[in-house]
């Protein structure tokens, strides 16, 4: 096995928002993203709402890679956002801007969009975080996806950026996820018993007409349209480009120790999607704050924990693939908590501190702009 695979690609997006009201931004100007494109390439695009971007790293053999373009696509950004009288935001909700606010862009594939899914995706102020893993053979594409599903809440505890909606708590660490539900094909895969099995899933709904090709399957873990690769899009959207780097080594180390265990004709165990979606709802809720099922033991176990335990075994993985720092960073998560703890922190202490309500929000603004470029020159 080479020491590089598997391949790796990241996407992150990003809100814009206004410095002066700290609201995401309704009607960027288009020169923003033409800078944006001359400046990063074409792995910068908009996204369905005028105050989104999204980027996506190249193919890249490593980690290493990975945090160069991150930081060096995070930090061009912002510097041509804040030229523009912008600034950019890493999290997955706004702190207290509506969607209602809000300008789709002005592209065909969101017309179309919008027509068919109506409210569903005109709610979507949401941003998060997918990571591709090449898999060249489609058929072990589907083998690691029936396993990796296991791993799904884990991925989204670390992540977790949304704690707001619309200016309120909503009690939960990621509540996009209650957003994005609302979308059509969502949520936990079903187990598939190979490449055959899903092929014809997809053929059926294409064939009835009610979608163009897989890619409007929004799963949190799927087999990509565009590339050879298992894309995992559970995770929030991390403020701290070191948080995006913790879950990219866990996702690449997953696939390293679960194609290793089929050489030797051994699977990590298949759960039930009820099984999972109930961890994955005990991580929106909690995040690293709380407890996941350890189906194995048939308890609930503290995340941190669990957290150890996936060092353990695939420390040895990290070590092969260069990213032993960054798996290691996910006690850095759960000890200091995710962005989604964070923000509410800071928030609570503002409250604290007299500060009115407003005025709470958008110090959480403030403090995501600049967790944004943390560690970034």
């Amino acid at each position: 096995m080479d020491e590089n695979w598997p391949t790796l690609g990241v996407e992150e997006e990003y809100l814009i928002v206004e410095p002066d009201s700290r609201a995401a931004a309704a009607d960027p100007p288009l020169e923003f993203f033409d800078a944006c494109k001359k400046e990063v390439g074409e792995s910068v695009t908009p996204e369905f709402l005028r105050c989104q971007i999204e980027i996506a790293t190249p193919v890249c053999q490593n980690l290493s890679e990975v945090r160069e373009h991150l930081v060096n696509m995070r930090g061009q950004l912002a510097h041509i956002a804040k030229k523009f009288d912008l600034r950019l935001m890493a999290a997955s909700t706004h702190p207290f801007t509506s969607w209602r606010s809000q300008k789709p862009t002005a592209a065909e594939r969101y017309t179309k969009m919008d027509a068919d899914l109506q409210g569903a995706i005109r709610r979507m102020l949401i941003c998060g975080t997918h990571v591709h893993v090449g898999i060249l053979e489609p058929g072990l594409r589907i083998d690691i996806m029936n396993q990796m599903r296991y791993f799904l809440p884990h991925m989204l505890a670390l992540s977790t950026s949304s704690p707001f909606w619309e200016g309120d708590i909503m009690g939960m660490k990621s509540y996009r996820l209650s957003v994005f539900d609302g979308m059509p094909r969502t949520g936990i895969p079903d187990m598939m018993a190979s490449i055959g099995e899903y092929e014809r899933l997809v053929g059926t709904l294409v064939e009835a007409g009610v979608i163009e090709d897989a890619s409007k399957i929004w799963w949190d873990l799927r087999p990509s349209v565009r590339f050879p690769t298992l894309e995992t899009r559970v995770s929030d959207m991390c403020t701290r480009v070191e948080d995006t780097l913790a879950i990219t080594a866990l996702y690449q180390c997953l696939t390293r120790m679960m194609v290793q265990l089929k050489q030797r004709n051994i699977k990590w165990r298949v759960y039930p999607s009820l099984l999972i979606a109930e961890n994955r709802w005990i991580a929106q809720r909690f995040g690293v704050a709380g407890k996941l099922i350890d189906f194995g033991k048939g308890k609930c176990v503290p995340f941190q924990e669990l957290v150890e335990e996936m060092i353990g075994f695939l420390r040895q993985h990290a070590e092969v693939l260069g990213c032993e720092r960054e798996l290691l960073h996910m006690r850095t998560i759960v000890k200091r908590g995710s962005s989604a703890c964070r923000q509410v922190r800071v928030y609570e202490d503002e409250m604290k501190g007299g500060a009115s309500k407003e005025d709470a929000l958008k110090a959480v603004v403030d403090d995501l702009i600049e967790g944004t470029v943390e560690g970034i020159n």
